[in-house]
C-alpha cells in the first residue's frame, strides 16, 4: 500500500485528506500543529518535515504558492520520491527542475473534494505509465479526473476551481432574491439548492434545454432577457478571463523567481 504524505493540511489539502481516509497509509504534517491535529484520525500526525518525507513514497504539496520557494523544494528533494502538487501557479517546469525528477504531477481540485465530489484536473509529463495511473486514480478518489495538457490549466482554473465559488454565489443572491419575495431564507436556500441540482440532471445542451423551458412572452424569456440585459453572461466571462488571468500572472512570476 502506497504511503502518502501531506505537506499541509488545511482547506484542500484537508478536504482531499478526508477522501483518501481508507485504501492509503496517510502522513500529516503542517506547520501549524493545530491543523494536521485536526485531522489525526485520518493519518498519522508526524511533527517534523524530515519525518514525513522519509515515511512517505508520495509527497503531497497541498500548501499556498506563496510559501514555495527554491529552499522549500530543496528541503523536500529525495531521491525515489513522487509529488503531488495542488498549488495554483506553480508549473511542472519549476517542480521538475527544483524537485530533480519528472515524476511529478499537477492536480487542480475544488473544495467538494471532501464530498468525493471535486472534479480535479491533471497534468504530468511523466514517462512512468505507473505513476501516471497512480495519479490519475488518487485524483478520482476525490470526485472526477480529468487529464489536460498543463497549458490548459489556468482555463480550467477559470471554469472549475474558481468557478464552484461563482456558482455558490449564484446561489445565495438567488435565495436573497427569494427572500426580497417574500420566502424565509432557509426555504429559498433549500429551493435555489435543488432546482440547481434539477438543472444538472438535464441531459444535452443547455441552450437546447433554455429553449424548451421559455414560452413565447412567457415568465422564463423575461427574466432571460433581463439577465442578459444586466449583462450576465459577460459577467461570467469577465469573472472567468479574470481567474484565468490572475493563475497566468503567479506562474510567470513562479518561473521567475523559482528557474
Amino acid at each position: 500500500m502506497k504511503k502518502i504524505g501531506f505537506i499541509g493540511c488545511g482547506n484542500m489539502g484537508g478536504a482531499i485528506i478526508k477522501s483518501l481516509k481508507s485504501g492509503y497509509n496517510l502522513f500529516l504534517y503542517d506547520r501549524d500543529e493545530k491543523k494536521s491535529h485536526a485531522l489525526s484520525e485520518y493519518g498519522k500526525v508526524l511533527n517534523t518535515l524530515e519525518e514525513l518525507l522519509s515515511s512517505s513514497d508520495i509527497v503531497f504539496i497541498a500548501i499556498k504558492p506563496q510559501m514555495i520557494t527554491r529552499e522549500f523544494l530543496s528541503s523536500i528533494r529525495m531521491e525515489g520520491k513522487e509529488y503531488i502538487s495542488i498549488a495554483a501557479g506553480i508549473p511542472l517546469d519549476v517542480l521538475e527542475r527544483n524537485l530533480k525528477t519528472v515524476n511529478v504531477a499537477r492536480f487542480m481540485p475544488n473544495i467538494a473534494a471532501e464530498k468525493k465530489a471535486a472534479i480535479t484536473a491533471v497534468a504530468t509529463r511523466s514517462d512512468d505509465e505507473e505513476f501516471k495511473k497512480l495519479a490519475l486514480s488518487l485524483a478520482s478518489s476525490f470526485g472526477k479526473a480529468v487529464e489536460i495538457d498543463e497549458s490548459l490549466f489556468d482555463a480550467f482554473i477559470g471554469i472549475s476551481g474558481s468557478l464552484i465559488a461563482f456558482v455558490l454565489k449564484f446561489i445565495s443572491s438567488s435565495a436573497m432574491a427569494g427572500v426580497k419575495a417574500g420566502f424565509p431564507y432557509p426555504l429559498s436556500l433549500e429551493i435555489v439548492r435543488n432546482t440547481v441540482i434539477s438543472a444538472i440532471a438535464l441531459d444535452g445542451d443547455p441552450d437546447e434545454n433554455i429553449k424548451k423551458i421559455c414560452s413565447a412572452k412567457g415568465t422564463t424569456i423575461a427574466g432571460i432577457q433581463m439577465l442578459e440585459e444586466n449583462g450576465f453572461s459577460n459577467a461570467l466571462y469577465k469573472a472567468v478571463e479574470a481567474s484565468r488571468k490572475k493563475e497566468e500572472e503567479i506562474e510567470k512570476r513562479s518561473r521567475e523567481n523559482l528557474l
